[in-house]
């Protein structure tokens, strides 16, 4: 990949939510109706999201929301009907595991489950309406609920919500248009991942307007990826890998939303091509290839020690290409 000077405009990135779990200590909590005063009251207050109450300690469990209160607004919410709150103790949720369990729940008419397969070491769990990918990684129990990794994305209002493993990819795939998505994973049906759409089977031939929409809800139904991020799939997800796909508008997931690049579309050296793609050919600088992915330490360590043998897998930088599954009809872009 060339080096030069270029422009960088990145969207800030959205972040995930702090939430918490604090441990209250309430003498007056006597009996039942104590209980009942207690869970009447405090679940109306701002950022207040679960509350339990165990009498035999004589202690209250308030799940909350830091951007919207704290631990002093608290106590001062149980002054309004004269309890006293004494803090014991408080922790940070664990929202990956949170965030899994509670779509485990809700998507198990599905068939979903956390189990991890062997052979299949991710999850991707697409958060449709915050146009998030997150990739989840197997916990001590063999339960995929370590975040491992979160992309920004494109999907649009027909992409469908629901649990699947994915079937088959290509190098290159024909999308509706006519146009062409590098490093397509299918997730069901006529449904991919794959980069942003190149108007032909050219590198430097991105649909650049189409790249400037990247985490806004843009495609005719696909999940659209900067290329260093759809290639990651298409090198180290195995077929059979489980993908979920829900909608969550106000929490993109336990690793926030990851910003965008800017390509200029007065820039006619640069703006057709993703400034995220590995090849050599690339004129953007060195600098993009890790786009804009927010990382765990693991994912960061796996990209020091692998990204040179990505490579391997390059499309042709200059290919006039074919679809070898010409039989799907309506795959969309």
């Amino acid at each position: 990949m060339a080096t030069c000077v270029v422009a960088l405009l990145s969207v800030a990135a959205v972040l995930a939510k702090d939430i918490r779990v604090v441990v209250f200590k309430v003498s007056q909590m006597h009996c039942e109706n104590c209980e009942k005063k207690v869970k009447n009251n405090m679940r109306f207050e701002k950022g207040v999201k679960e509350l339990s109450t165990e009498l035999k300690n004589k202690t209250v469990s308030i799940t909350y929301d830091a951007e919207k209160t704290d631990v002093k607004k608290l106590q001062a919410g149980f002054k309004k009907f004269n309890y006293e709150a004494e803090f014991v103790k408080e922790t940070k949720q664990d929202a990956g595991k949170t965030i899994m369990e509670a779509l485990e729940k809700q998507y198990a008419p599905h068939g979903m489950t956390l189990q991890a397969n062997e052979g299949t070491p991710y999850f991707l769990a697409v958060n449709r309406d915050a146009n998030v990918v997150t990739v989840y990684t197997a916990d001590e129990d063999g339960r995929y609920t370590v975040p491992f990794m979160a992309m920004v994305c494109s999907g649009g209002v027909d992409t469908p919500l629901g649990y699947y493993a994915t079937p088959v990819d290509y190098d290159w795939r024909l999308l509706m248009g006519p146009s062409y998505g590098q490093y397509a994973t299918r997730i069901f049906d006529s449904y991919l991942f794959h980069s942003v759409p190149y108007y032909s089977q050219h590198k430097d031939d991105i649909e650049y307007d189409e790249y400037n929409l990247l985490g806004t809800s843009a495609s005719l139904g696909c999940i659209r990826l900067e290329v260093v991020d759809v290639k990651w799939i298409y090198d180290n997800c195995p077929l059979g890998t489980p993908v979920l796909i829900y909608a969550d508008a106000e929490n993109p997931g336990p690793m926030g939303k990851p910003g965008t690049i800017y390509t200029d579309p007065a820039d006619t050296e640069k703006r057709g091509w993703d400034p995220t793609d590995p090849d050599p050919a690339n004129p953007w600088d060195d600098a993009f290839e890790t786009g804009t992915t927010i990382r765990s330490q693991a994912a960061w360590d796996q990209w020091e020690e692998q990204h040179e043998s990505w490579q391997s897998s390059l499309t042709p930088t200059d290919l006039q290409g074919w679809s070898t599954d010409s039989s799907v009809v309506g795959t969309r872009g």
